[in-house]
């Protein structure tokens, strides 16, 4: 089996989510063995944080984290490279330019798993840095998909409900606030829905008028394929 490295700890509940949902999974698939998994959380300042989930500000800053942390993984053995947030993945490209191993997509690894589903006109809701970097939208458009993503008012709550989660407190009123704003969407046609934000999957899983695409279940299956193969 391959060794996994995780760039994690953005946020810490979804990070340990992921590591378990990785380990259950390969364990239900290959039973001789637990996967050999390395955890790198990233010693990221709190405002260096909040100002990207929020505001889209200050997005450079957390290039010298994320590099040092993939070169500390690939150092330490990882075979192959995760990161469960997918705002993290604007600077897929500068992390992918500094090592020599794998490193996985959840954008591509999302987008490929929803066209393999047949949906045609899907709603993201994620953070604004990653709706503002268009990190889902160019990849739909290249795959023929239609995305919806929540008007301005509903994009702001999106980012205090996330903060929220990231800052470890999941409020009943987020959640409700959540289910509005995919019913908001649902009336405009979506089939489906993609949670572009890892985190999103501690408050909805499921929802009761569109399918709904856990990003991180997504980005777990992927990465118990890539240490099977």
């Amino acid at each position: 089996m391959k060794t996994l490295g995780i760039i994690g700890g953005v946020g810490p509940e979804t990070t340990s989510e992921f590591y378990l949902d990785v380990i259950f999974s390969c364990q239900d698939k290959e039973k001789s063995a637990r996967p050999s998994v390395i955890v790198a959380s990233v010693p990221l300042p709190y405002e260096i944080e909040e100002d990207l989930i929020t505001e889209n500000k200050g997005a450079d800053r957390y290039i010298p984290f994320l590099v040092g942390e993939a070169k500390r993984l690939e150092k330490a053995g990882a075979d192959f490279i995760v990161m469960p947030c997918n705002s993290l993945h604007m600077f897929i490209n500068e992390i992918r330019e500094s090592v020599s191993v794998p490193v996985l997509s959840i954008v591509e690894e999302t987008v490929a798993h929803i066209k393999s589903k047949g949906y045609e006109n899907v709603g993201i809701v994620s953070t604004s840095a990653t709706i503002q970097n268009k990190l889902y939208e160019d990849a739909f458009e290249k795959s023929g998909i239609t995305y919806t993503t929540p008007d301005e008012f509903e994009q702001a709550k999106m980012g205090k409900y996330i903060h929220n989660l990231v800052m470890g407190q999941q409020k009943n009123s987020d959640r409700e606030g959540l289910i509005e704003i995919i019913d908001s969407l649902s009336n405009k046609g979506v089939q489906a829905v993609a949670l572009a934000c890892t985190d999103l999957q501690l408050l909805l899983p499921t929802h009761s008028k569109v399918g709904v695409f856990d990003t991180m279940k997504i980005l777990a299956d992927a990465s118990v394929r890539e240490i099977l193969s």
